[in-house]
């Protein structure tokens, strides 16, 4: 699909997108004033809602794929994209797989989201992990660095906050049951990943480490336990790619992985799209989904689902490409392992930018910046009623859960580890208190005396 480029330098940095993409609501707006292409729209929608219920008759698909022919000369229905992490994403996305059903809907190497801007990636996203990596490389001393990343995001108000989000939606035992609800942790999870920068986010996720302590800090990072782990073991992974398609959100993410994170052997990043970043932003997405990786120890980089291809009989290839995808992926193994390197692979031409300010430089930069934008009062207020209104949905849909899920950590252990760090600085402030009152209870004892 080929879109429109403007001359180079047109484009603004905070626009990381092709300028020539439409996005999906926008484009069915548009069908909807069009008679012919709502009604061969609406046809489409009713087969994708008799799809989900039963397989459609051979005479109901023939149907299906008259609609979708008739739909072809519509270009910005059939080249429009998604936003990731968008208010509207959901709504987007079944627009976008409801055009390409019955014929493309099984095409999950194509992602359908906006295609991020190479360039832009390469000056701007590349700069962002080089940060990362040139701050989490320093000469500190058997210093964890996880611990420290989890420290750097508590700094962080909006990243403390959400990561205390979802280690309490992940720790939270639903009533008269011994497991979570995953499905608000899966979206708690998404919440933190899609709204903190990753120099945080991608900090915590991607820590280096050289010993199991640290590891194990890394790999408890999404509260495996809940967000993906099953009581009866792991599932067969080709039981757990059908339900992930019959999903729009892991469809899309899914899609997505496989094209940003597709390995190349002729490519010194191993990435047939020459971009770690993308990749890794691409990986990022597939958590809080029903096919959440994580790292498959405490002692390495090696990613993968859980999942194995048990029982797979004659589709035991398929089973392994699933597999494959993950821990055999050169392109994702590389963009991890360069995230603790020492000395990451910048695009030619791009400078590497200065390290970070110190905690104590972005700790006095916090109590500075005391009052909230006007705009980030009306979001946050927007934010808590879009919440309880999916918290009712789930709560009448889901009836708690729907998943074998394994106990997780006790609540007081995993919020200690995986909450906010800003709190144990608010608590060493006060104690620094301690030795001034003590001071002046001095004088004063003394002035008495004298």
């Amino acid at each position: 699909m080929n879109f429109t480029h403007n001359p180079p330098g047109a484009v603004p940095l905070v626009v990381p997108v092709f300028p020539g993409t439409v996005d999906c609501i926008e484009a069915v707006n548009e069908c909807m004033v069009d008679p012919e292409c709502k009604r061969q729209f609406r046809h489409l929608e009713y087969c994708v809602d008799e799809e989900a219920v039963a397989p459609v008759s051979l005479e109901g698909r023939q149907a299906c794929v008259d609609a979708q022919n008739n739909l072809m000369h519509y270009q910005n229905l059939q080249e429009c994209k998604c936003q990731r992490g968008s208010r509207l994403e959901q709504q987007c996305l079944s627009i976008y797989w409801t055009v390409r059903f019955p014929q493309g809907y099984d095409d999950i190497e194509t992602s359908p989201y906006e295609d991020i801007e190479l360039e832009l990636v390469r000056n701007s996203e590349t700069s962002k992990l080089a940060s990362i990596v040139s701050v989490s490389s320093l000469p500190l001393a058997d210093q964890n660095q996880c611990l420290k990343a989890a420290q750097d995001c508590g700094l962080y108000e909006k990243c403390g906050s959400l990561r205390s989000e979802y280690a309490l939606a992940c720790t939270k035992i639903i009533p008269g049951t011994n497991h979570c609800n995953r499905h608000k942790c899966h979206r708690a999870l998404r919440r933190f990943l899609e709204r903190v920068p990753e120099e945080y986010s991608f900090g915590v996720l991607f820590c280096p480490c050289s010993d199991t302590l640290c590891g194990e800090r890394r790999r408890k990072t999404i509260v495996p336990s809940c967000s993906y782990e099953e009581r009866d073991g792991q599932p067969n992974c080709l039981n757990l790619e059908s339900y992930c398609l019959k999903d729009n959100l892991c469809r899309s993410r899914l899609a997505d992985f496989q094209q940003n994170c597709q390995p190349s052997s002729l490519s010194p990043s191993g990435c047939l799209r020459e971009s770690g970043a993308v990749c890794l932003k691409a990986y990022a997405g597939l958590i809080g989904t029903i096919m959440t990786p994580n790292y498959v120890s405490n002692s390495s980089t090696e990613v993968s689902q859980w999942c194995n291809c048990e029982g797979s009989g004659n589709q035991w290839q398929d089973c392994l490409r699933i597999l494959h995808m993950f821990n055999s992926n050169t392109c994702l193994r590389n963009a991890i392992d360069n995230m603790g390197s020492s000395t990451p692979r910048p695009v030619e031409g791009t400078p590497l930018p200065a390290p970070r300010p110190s905690p104590q430089v972005q700790r006095d930069e916090l109590n500075i910046n005391t009052l909230p934008e006007p705009n980030a009062v009306i979001e946050s207020e927007e934010d808590g009623e879009e919440e309880e209104e999916e918290d009712d949905e789930e709560d009448q849909t889901e009836g708690g859960g729907g998943f074998n899920i394994i106990p997780p950590f006790s609540d007081k252990a995993t919020v200690t580890n995986l909450g906010s760090e800003a709190g144990r600085v608010h608590s060493s402030a006060s104690t620094l208190s301690i030795p001034h009152f003590l001071l002046a209870a001095l004088l004063l004892i003394a002035l008495r005396w004298g």
